[in-house]
């Protein structure tokens, strides 16, 4: 087998290891973050040069971060020497040196985990924390997450600015929350990592239902966490989001067409990843009461582990919408059970159930409210009343790929 070159090697070590190496150098440049991934930069270009003639260094992730260390001091030496401020900080990094580099992988991950809870601090705003975590903690290029979130590249750089500057200003520690904090600062983190993988699963618009990379990335995150800081909650989303994602390739036609669950080919379904969302599953509960992520989980395994819709175990996924309801009553999971009712009483009771969220708020300007109305109506034969959901679902949707199934749902009706 030929072996690899040396810029191979260095490209297969900036994918495995540069976030670790940026995590280490942010903590160690005191949460400079800028400096930090211009110091991690300089240390590939560095490594480059010298690696071509000296060889990989045996242990690559620790020779990048002390020469990002270095070369962060150059870099503040050189811009700042009217800065009495910044020269006393080179000052500081320089003393430091002499500081033995963390060599062990547990260090590192604790740097990882900083890097973690520091993107996802509860001051930050949630598009803030989303769009610093993908940034920092994913590698993902700020092009790349506008386009993925259809928002301007200079309106996601400014917020990933502000953030940096949030961070800075209010002095927010880069550090892993003592375990007293951990739950309300797991509260921050773990909606992030969901939010990131729903706009993969479903995106809330544009011509595609789902955008791969960003699923995977969510559940790369989820792994991260469930990892490095085993706890229920964690466990619970990387099942919800491992079991979601396992009906990918069921979920849409060769044309990139919306199917529902119901007619979804099962076979498509990734069992591999059935099977150890529902391990996770089982590995929350025992952990103690379940948490929203557990509970969603658990629903998803039902839905999971079913021969077919018709077969799929209502009654129990109404007593889990039960449960969930009493942790968090929102509106989304009240028209969740009232669907999961409509199938285990028939479209009558789901539709009894629905007319009570028509008042609510929040749920105005939710299209899947009228979508789900409206196929109970479709169910019940009355197509005149079907015909107006579907019109006002269709009005709501800005994704391609539903607005197209709500239209079809809409013709048939109309051509019968």
């Amino acid at each position: 087998m030929k072996s690899l070159s040396v810029e191979q090697r260095i490209t297969t070590i900036y994918t495995n290891e540069s976030r670790r190496v940026l995590a280490t150098l942010i903590r160690l440049l005191q949460g400079n973050f800028d400096l930090a991934e211009e110091a991690m930069q300089d240390a590939f270009v560095a490594a480059l040069a010298q690696w071509q003639r000296d060889g990989v260094p045996d242990n690559p992730r620790a020779w990048l971060i002390s020469t990002g260390r270095f070369k962060a001091i150059d870099r503040i030496r050189k811009n700042t020497s009217q800065d009495h401020h910044l020269q006393a900080f080179a000052h500081t990094l320089s003393a430091e040196l002499a500081t033995e580099l963390p060599d062990d992988d547990d260090a590192i991950e604790d740097d990882r985990l900083r890097l973690i809870f520091t993107c996802c601090h509860p001051s930050l705003a949630m598009e803030a924390r989303i769009a610093l975590t993908l940034r920092e903690v994913c590698g993902l290029t700020t092009e790349a997450i506008a386009a993925a979130f259809l928002v301007p590249v200079p309106t996601l750089a400014q917020r990933i600015v502000r953030a940096k500057n949030k961070i800075r200003d209010a002095v927010i520690p880069y550090d892993v929350p003592e375990p007293e904090q951990l739950p309300k600062r797991l509260e921050a983190v773990l909606p992030v990592i969901y939010l990131v993988f729903n706009e993969g699963y479903s995106a809330s618009s544009g011509g595609k239902v789902v955008q791969r990379d960003l699923s995977a990335e969510a559940i790369r995150l989820g792994r991260l966490l469930s990892d490095l800081l085993p706890h229920a909650d964690a466990d619970g989303l990387l099942a919800l989001m491992l079991l979601h994602d396992a009906r990918r390739a069921g979920r849409t036609n060769a044309n990139g067409d919306l199917i529902p669950l119901e007619e979804q080919d099962r076979s498509l379904w990734n069992r591999a990843q059935i099977r150890e969302g529902c391990e996770l599953v089982v590995q929350a509960l025992k952990a103690g009461p379940p948490g929203i992520y557990t509970l969603q989980a658990s629903i998803a395994a039902v839905h999971a582990e079913a021969p077919s819709a018709k077969e799929t175990d209502w009654a129990e996924i109404t007593g889990l919408y039960d449960i969930l309801l009493r942790i968090n009553p929102s509106p989304v999971v009240q028209l969740n059970r009232a669907a999961a009712l409509a199938m285990r009483d028939g479209p009558e009771a789901g539709l009894e159930a629905i007319d009570k969220l028509m008042g609510l708020k929040n749920l105005k300007h939710y299209y899947l409210l009228y979508a789900a109305r409206a196929d109970l109506f479709r169910r019940m034969g009355l197509s005149q009343e079907a015909t107006c959901c579907y019109q006002q679902a269709l009005d709501l949707t800005q994704q391609e790929p539903e607005r197209r199934f709500l239209q079809q749902r809409l013709s048939t009706l109309q051509n019968n």
